[in-house]
């Protein structure tokens, strides 16, 4: 996310106590992202060796690192003994929660012809367009984007916190949420879903998608359009649906994949690797259905074919092979 206006590296340094490791880069600050979602001015953290090499081979211009180590051309290492807490202090500095008292926050803007129902919470820098519907209990948190003709059923929440720690010292320790939501035209949202804010960039939800309800989009997911999710859906952080996707009910999606536009995902299944664009997938681990079909078909008949092999060698030749 970036910054209000870029900010001058030595004045990071000499606020939070930091130490220039080597610097042949740009002296000004452009934003903060996590190591996922940075790019070129951004400054990001590592505190890992395993995340070492990723770190330094990505697009971040400024990296708060803990161990002294050559620079990359183009980069800018910065010392810190807790990078983690560093990274964390400088979020919470420069883009504080914006937190509202009131029900529906004067700093809201929200379109001609569009119903709010009694009950519903709207933060801080959100905005509505119009001809949209949202109905009763829903909480819509602050830096959230709403397109036109969205509709939003009850008790679902908008850009909530992300779910994002580090853990130090055998405790839990957040990151500050910084990153924002958007739901693009069209989109229908059905009842108690949670969709979180991007942990320092963008949750999004593409124009003509539908969501039935009890559905958790977490932080950074990228939905393309006019996709289909069920009820009880899972999409764990980072990952991106392409367009016209069709997710059935209790499917459960890892962190970080892609799945390819056109894909049908069937019901109960789990994904943990990509999965390509124009296919059927059942299963867990989710697989190309037919051949998923295939394996239950002949898991199914092992019991008869053992009873089979039972029958013409005996139970304790089986036993003893």
């Amino acid at each position: 996310m970036n910054f209000k206006e870029p900010i001058k590296l030595s004045e990071l340094i000499q606020k939070y106590g930091l130490r220039l490791i080597e610097n042949k880069s740009s002296k000004e600050v452009i934003g903060l992202n996590e190591i996922n979602k940075v790019k070129e001015g951004d400054m990001t953290f590592v505190d890992t060796p395993k995340y070492f090499d990723k770190a330094l081979n990505s697009s971040a211009s400024f990296i708060l690192i803990n161990t002294d180590l050559d620079c990359p051309q183009g980069k800018c290492l910065i010392y810190t003994d807790n990078p983690f807490k560093v990274y964390n202090k400088i979020a919470k500095d420069y883009f504080p929660t914006l937190h509202s008292h009131d029900l529906i926050s004067s700093e809201a803007t929200i379109g001609d012809n569009t119903i709010v129902y009694p009950g519903v919470s709207i933060g801080r820098n959100v905005r509505i367009g119009s001809n949209c519907i949202i109905y009763p209990n829903t909480t819509i948190y602050s830096n959230t984007t709403i397109g036109n003709n969205v509709i939003i059923q009850s008790n679902t929440a908008i850009g909530s916190e992300a779910f994002y720690y580090n853990k130090q010292d055998g405790k839990y320790l957040k990151m500050h949420t910084i990153g924002n939501t958007i739901i693009e035209d069209d989109v229908e949202i059905g009842s108690s879903c949670s969709i979180d804010s991007g942990v320092s960039g963008t949750t999004r939800i593409g124009k003509g998608t539908k969501l039935d309800n009890q559905i958790h989009i977490a932080h950074g997911v990228v939905i393309g359009q006019n996709c289909l999710l069920c009820a009880q859906v899972a999409i764990a952080g980072k990952t991106t649906i392409g367009d016209n996707v069709t997710i059935y009910g209790k499917v459960g999606i890892s962190k970080g994949l892609l799945i390819g536009d056109n894909a049908i995902i069937l019901a109960s299944s789990n994904v943990d690797k990509n999965l390509e664009g124009n296919q059927r997938y059942f299963g867990s681990p989710a697989i190309e259905a037919r051949q998923a079909m295939k394996q239950y078909a002949a898991a199914r008949m092992l019991p008869s074919i053992i009873d089979k092999i039972k029958h013409l060698i005996g139970d304790s030749q089986l036993i003893e092979k």
